[in-house]
């Protein structure tokens, strides 16, 4: 991990298209604006880890059981008579 010190309204570039600016320093918080292209996903860890979750739960829920997997996959396999 990467670890810089910046002071308020002090940037930082991401590859070429990714500026990170700190907006505000409080006493236990630190405010940061982010410019980034439309094609990039910009969360805080918590909501990313969430849609990670969902996403992981959702992609569970549509696999087929086991054996009916099994039984799908033998009768593809049988040849036409």
């Amino acid at each position: 991990m990467l670890v810089l010190s910046r002071k308020k309204d002090e940037k930082l570039m991401i590859g070429n298209e990714i500026e990170v600016q700190i907006v505000k320093i409080s006493k236990d918080s630190v405010r940061i604006g982010i410019k980034a292209p439309n094609n990039v996903s910009v969360h805080r860890y918590e909501v990313y880890e969430s849609i990670r979750e969902a996403n992981l739960a959702a992609t569970k829920s549509q696999l087929p059981p086991k054996k009916a997997f099994k039984s799908l996959l033998s009768t593809l396999a049988q040849k036409p008579k």
